[in-house]
This record gives C-alpha cells, structure tokens and sequence, in this order.
C-alpha cells in the first residue's frame, strides 16, 4: 500500500456523491467534525502502519515514503491529515527514539490496531518554549505523581495513550525534564479532568484537547528513556517530524493551486477568460514554482534522514523557510480568486479550506521562530571553519527515489557535526565556469551571497545567537535556510538532468534569490518568459490530471 493505493481509494474528490471528496469534508468542516467515511477509510488502509518501524511490525522504512503518503491524505482533507495521522506519528517517534523494548512493543501493537497516542508537550502559558514547562512529576512510594495542566493537545480525549513531557528537576537546565508514556485508561479518574475542546479557525475538524492532573499516579515504568533526558529525546524525535511537515505541506498547497488554476481557466472576464491576463498567469507560474521549492528542499532534507549527519540543522532550516513559501503562495493566489478565495461554498471553497488549515500546519509542533533558534548557534562556527571550505555532499543525497538504508530513530543524535556539505554543494556548483545563462547567474547569486553571509555570521557576537538576539541576526539565520533550499534545488536537478526542466528550475531559482532582496538576477524579459512557461506547465498539469510537484503522478483530480 503506497500514496497510489491511498489516492485512488479516496477517489475523485470532486465527485459530489463520492463520500470522501470535497463536499463531503467542506460539510464536515463545517461542523467542526473530522470526517467520519474518512478515518474509517484510514482504520482499513491502517494508516498507522506507516508510523511503525517494520522491525515491530509496520510499514516504516523509508523517510520520503511516509512523507508521500501523508501528503496524499492532507491534499484531500489536511484535517485527517493532522488528526488521524501526524498527531499519533509525532507522538511515536518519541518512543522509537528513546522507549525500552517493552514501551515499543506496546505503542506499535496499539498502532497496529488503530489506536492513538497523542504528544501532550506544551503549555498556553508557554507556547513552544516547552523547556520552561511547569507541568511536574515527582516521585513517590514507587511510582510518580503528575500534576498541571496541559493544552492544544490534538486527540487528548481520543488518545489510548499519551506522550507526556513534565519537569522531574526544579534547576535549571537541560535536564530538568523527562517524557512519560501513559496509557488513558489507567488514570484514576478523580485525579484528572479534561478541560473542554479548543475550538480553531484553521484545521477546525482536529479535536483539541486539555487536561488538568493533580497528584496524578502512574507507574514507574511510565518514564520514557532515562530521567532527565526530556529534552534530548525531544530534540531527537523533532528531526524526523521537522524533516517530514515540509513535504507534507505540499498536499494542502497542490489543491489551494489546483483551485485557483481551474478557476483562471473558467472565469470570464474582459471577453476572454481570468487566465489571459499576465498578472493572473504569472501570481500561478509563482505559486507553481513555490511548490517545486518546497518540493525539492525537503525531498532533500528527507533523504538527510538516512544519509547526513547534519539534519539536525536542515530539518529546522526546512521547517522555518517552506512554511513561509507555503503561506506565501497560497495568500498570493487568493489574489487571483478574488470573492471566491473566502466563499465557504461552490466549486472553489475548497480553497479557503486549504488555506485556512495550512496556516497552523506551518507552526505546529513547533514555531518558526523556534526553528531559527535551533539554528542560530551553530552560524558563527559553520561561518569560521566550514562554509567554502567543506567538499560537496554525497551525489546519493540529491538522487530521488534512489535506494536508502532503512530509517533507524534510534539513532539519531542531537549533536550538528562540524561540515555543511549541503552549503559546499552550493560553493561547488556555483564556482563552476559560467555560462552567461539564467541559470549560472542564479547560481552565482547565491555564491554571492554565502561570501557576505559567512563574513557576517562570523562576526556575530554571543548574545546574538541565542533566543535574545537582534532581529538582524535572525535575519541572518533566515538567509541561510535560503541558500540550503538554492543548493538542494541546484542539486537536484543538476542530478536528475533534463527530467524536470530548465525554465522550472530557473523559476524556482529566481522565487528564492527574491527571497534574498537585491537586483534581480534576469530580466524582465527572462522572467517573463519563464513565467509564461511555468504557467504553460501547470495548466497542462493541471488538464492531464497530474500532480505539482516532481513526481507528476497522475491523480484524480
């Protein structure tokens, strides 16, 4: 079973009569609901099974295989998507990264059944900056005792399990906290309370829960790796969900494109149809490209998984500069839709559905921001000792679908080693001889700018590399995540030779060297031609039933 089989089981999501297509789920998100057809759809595909390593019985092998089949669910309804899907994945990933034998066998026999877990971490009072969470377990008479509150937490009432993240040390520091993994139907029921449902403009399907506990008991094996080690299996199993939101987030974006594409061709304007008019062509030639950018930098970021020891740097990097070319897009093509970008019913408001669940899609789990902060440390070192001097990363990195070692979470560490080989496949294909076209121009822009942004990070001072630093210096982290998706796209199609075409790459080039400020690398003439291009090839995309990204995989619609 791969995002095929899922797709065509889905079936046509136009299809008014077909119970999982857009209809049905504009109905339920109108209510507030998930998709009932849908998630029983997902009990026979067993969905979870791709959430557990095949050592304990699933499907989970590769990255991009994953990221693939999820991507097809959150095009159709990124509710499921979230609710059903990547909610009990991000809480499992903690226990394949840290949990004994036994925790693991549990969780995947669970999953295997199709139960849920849920990833109880933040706080409101708290946001992302789950380090400085209050939530307490202390130990007594053998086992331990939780009390406080936890919030947003998407399937709290519907988990048989939970993944809980709570202080164990009053210090400071970073390991003053510990994860927890707790069955729901053990908790003594005058010792918690579910507080009611937090109801959302975005992803309004999704039940999120909280709970209060108080002097909460659970077992002393409830502790999920070793006691103050919280943080560390945090920041171990966020590399794989990092690494996996931003090739999701393509689903969602191919639909909100594919809405507004159809609606240029239909509407009629001006004696002629919406798609005549260059601004409307070139705002889809845009979008079109910004998917290509998603596509390729985390196609790239996932293959890191298995192969590079630096995902600990490119999943945030990942996460923080997709999420905005994501929201970018779509706020750029309700332009083109106009009225019929808000509209909550006919023919195009699957849009406004898309648009409004990308949106928190983008911050879950964990905020922009807080992925810029992940990264802000390691530029001055990186700046000093490693960019423009490290060799280019292993061609096998940039080979999509190519083979792979199978995923192993497990071994996964916190630590980012001392090359960028990412950053030196950039310095190398932008160092070869230029040609004089676009595309050798566009590459040299970005050299360019890594010559400026390794003199600037190198000369950062302490305070501005942590939480605390100036906006300038986040500006400088911002710019990085650039140049690691113009390297991962450079790279990828340097790799893959005429298979995805030139004036696709030079136009997802030129979307991020604007991303950078500055002159612009191509002419007006330049663009505009590549613009019309890419517009040209989404519509026939588009007509051929094709999907928008590199695979082109014919879909349903």
């Amino acid at each position: 079973m791969g995002a095929e089989e899922l797709d065509a089981l889905l079936g046509d999501p136009w299809d008014e009569k077909n119970p999982l297509g857009y209809a049905a789920i504009l109905d339920a998100d109108e209510r507030h609901e998930m998709l009932a057809e849908g998630e029983r759809l997902l009990d026979r595909f067993c969905m979870n099974a791709e959430f557990v390593p095949a050592a304990y019985g699933g499907r989970l092998t590769r990255a991009d295989r994953l990221a693939g089949i999820q991507r097809t669910l959150w095009r159709r309804d990124p509710c499921l998507g979230l609710g059903y899907g990547l909610s009990s994945f991000i809480a499992s990933v903690n226990i394949w990264t840290s949990g004994d034998e036994a925790q693991r066998s549990r969780a995947a026999e669970l999953l295997l059944n199709n139960g849920r877990i849920a990833a109880a971490f933040h706080e409101l009072d708290h946001g992302n900056d789950f380090a400085n969470a209050e939530f307490t377990a202390r130990r007594r008479d053998g086992r331990w005792l939780l009390t406080g509150r936890k919030e947003i937490v998407t399937n709290l009432r519907r988990a048989e399990a939970i993944v809980l993240f709570a202080r164990t040390n009053e210090a400071a520091g970073s390991r003053s906290h510990s994860q927890f993994l707790i069955a729901r139907d053990e908790l003594p029921a005058a010792a918690v309370r579910d507080v009611p449902r937090f109801l959302s403009s975005g992803m309004r399907g999704v039940a999120l829960g909280g709970m209060d506990f108080t002097d909460c008991p659970v077992p002393a094996d409830a502790l999920l790796g070793a006691e103050g080690q919280g943080m560390e299996s945090a920041l171990r199993a966020y590399q794989i969900t990092r690494a996996i939101t931003p090739a999701v987030s393509v689903g969602p974006l191919d639909t909100a494109l594919r809405a507004a594409l159809g609606f240029t061709l239909e509407r009629r304007l001006y004696g002629g149809t919406a798609a005549d008019i260059p601004y409307v062509r070139a705002v889809i030639a845009r979008a079109y490209a910004a998917l290509l950018a998603i596509d390729a930098f985390s196609a790239v970021v996932l293959r890191a998984l298995h192969l590079s020891p630096a995902i600990a740097l490119y999943a945030p990097a990942a996460k923080y500069l997709t999420s905005q070319i994501a929201l970018d897009a779509v706020e750029e093509l309700r332009s083109v839709l106009g009225a019929q970008g808000y509209l909550r019913q006919g023919p195009y408001a699957i849009y406004q559905k898309m648009a409004r669940d990308i949106a928190p899609a983008t911050f879950a789990h964990i905020s922009r921001t807080g992925c810029l902060v992940m990264i802000l440390p390691h530029l001055p070192r990186l700046a000093r000792r490693s960019w423009l001097k490290d060799s280019p990363a292993a061609e096998e990195l940039f080979d999509l679908g190519g083979d792979l070692p199978p995923l192993e979470p497990g071994r996964l560490t916190v630590g980012v080693p001392p090359a960028d080989a990412l950053i030196g496949t950039l310095a190398e294909i932008g160092g070869r001889e230029p040609d004089g076209g676009p595309v050798s121009r566009l590459a040299a822009r970005f050299l360019d700018e890594l010559h400026a942004l390794r003199d600037a990070c190198a000369a950062l001072p302490p305070r501005d590399i942590t939480i605390g630093a100036a906006p300038e210096a986040f500006a400088l982290a911002d710019r990085y995540t650039v140049l690691l998706a113009a390297a991962s796209v450079l790279a990828v199609w340097d790799r893959a030779g005429d298979r995805y075409g030139e004036a696709e790459l030079i136009g997802v080039l030129d979307r991020l060297a604007a991303r950078l400020g500055g002159r612009s690398v191509l002419t007006a003439a330049e663009r505009e031609s590549t613009e019309e291009k890419l517009f040209a090839a989404a519509t026939e995309r588009h007509l051929d039933h094709k999907l928008f990204d590199l695979t082109a995989r014919v879909t349903l619609g």
